[in-house]
């Protein structure tokens, strides 16, 4: 392959290259000069314990760079996790404790190379270094960048205007992603939008260690099932790779009719020329939109639980929503006592959070029992035979006397 078509798969949905593509082109005739692959960087504090598809878009450009050739260096933020990542906030956040960070680091372990080749990807952990260093060290590494630098960052700048607390852990944070650049030595750094500003400061550190500074490749945030906010667990707007295929194809459906396009470009390997072939059909009417976002359902549960398990979650969606019939398998639960008030079912069986969430779920009307919508949640269950709870659209429960 030449390096003009290598660049073709490399800038696909692809933002921004920094500080431009002519550097990028010439990093690689230099490492087809030296007979080496290139060194990709890509950092992920364990701040939740799964990934979710708007990860997947970074998790598929490194291996499109894997698929070239190069070497991904993944780094697992356990250190940086203690401090929180500022981007994109508008409020101090709260530091994780350190048994969460190992149980969510010990998952993105599991769940990175679902889609990443492991003989092509180095696994780091920023503790590594992170945790050797000296006060001298840190007080060093913090002596290259100033205040001022710090606060062209947006949402610092937004905060220090409107006297909001910033606290000095999140100053440090961009260079503690940084000097992970000066301890990798990479030539590439991939990351979100919302990144811009610490992979600059990555590529500023490694040119005052002595370093050859990163390239920066900047990736589309991905849009939430909401059509509103970037794709986030704390914003309950997510679809996780490791959820079950109905749950993964049921959440696909969900999505507005705009953002069908844009997660076929992002999140399949669809080719851009069938997508603006179905883009036509779906704006001469040709194509019903609905039938265009189970396409795309399909392609991603089929991209992570196999052909097999996406054609059943297509067959159970279909029943269940289009001809209104239960699902071939729910779960079961038995109650010995005679009656069961419908707040404790809910909460007991993981089908509401906790009492408050089970209250706003009946006053939405989003509680069935036996096909009724249940209106109050001063309601007793009897059980004398069997029934079955809907929540929502997609979550189906039965519960049974002894």
């Amino acid at each position: 392959m030449d390096i003009e078509e290598e660049l073709r798969i490399i800038k696909r949905n692809v933002v921004d290259i920094l500080p431009g593509l002519e550097e990028l082109r010439k990093r690689l005739q230099e490492a087809r000069q030296q007979a080496r692959p290139l060194k990709i960087k890509y950092g992920a504090d364990p701040t939740a314990p799964d990934i979710h598809l708007g990860h997947t878009i970074t998790l598929s450009k490194l291996r499109e760079f894997q698929d070239l050739g190069h070497i991904v260096q993944f780094i697992i933020g356990d250190f940086t996790a203690m401090l929180g990542d500022p981007s994109g906030r508008n409020e101090v956040r709260k530091p994780l404790s350190e048994e969460s960070i190992r149980k969510n680091a010990s998952t993105y372990q599991e769940q990175i190379f679902k889609i990443l080749d492991k003989k092509r990807t180095e696994l780091h952990f920023n503790s590594e270094w992170f945790g050797k260093m000296s006060l001298k060290d840190t007080l060093k590494m913090a002596s290259y960048y100033t205040v001022a630098r710090v606060l062209e960052r947006a949402e610092f700048k937004e905060r220090f205007k409107k006297k909001q607390e910033i606290s000095l852990l999140e100053f440090i944070y961009p260079l503690l992603q940084g000097y992970d650049s000066v301890m990798l030595g990479n030539d590439i750094e991939i990351g979100g939008t919302d990144q811009t500003f610490n992979l600059l400061v990555g590529r500023d550190l490694q040119r005052d260690y002595g370093k050859k500074e990163q390239i920066i490749l900047t990736l589309p945030l991905l849009v939430g099932t909401d059509g509103i906010r970037k794709m986030s667990k704390s914003y309950g707007n997510y679809i996780g790779i490791t959820e079950l295929p109905l749950e993964i194809y049921g959440k696909t459906m969900s999505i507005p009719d705009e953002l069908i396009f844009p997660y076929m470009e992002l999140l399949t390997s669809i080719s851009d020329e069938k997508i603006n072939n179905m883009k036509k059909d779906v704006r001469d009417e040709k194509m019903n939109p609905k039938d265009a976002k189970a396409f795309l359902a399909n392609e991603i549960v089929k991209r992570y639980h196999g052909i097999s398990e996406a054609a059943k979650a297509g067959n159970e969606f279909d029943k269940i929503f289009k001809k209104r019939e239960l699902p071939s398998e729910i779960p079961s639960r038995k109650y010995e006592k005679e009656k069961v008030w419908i707040i404790d079912v809910l909460v007991n069986e993981g089908l509401a959070k906790n009492k408050t969430e089970a209250n706003r779920l009946i006053s939405q009307g989003a509680v069935e029992l036996d096909g009724k919508t249940i209106t109050s949640p001063d309601f007793d269950i009897l059980m004398d035979s069997e029934h079955v709870f809907k929540v929502g659209k997609r979550r189906f429960l039965k519960i049974k006397g002894e």
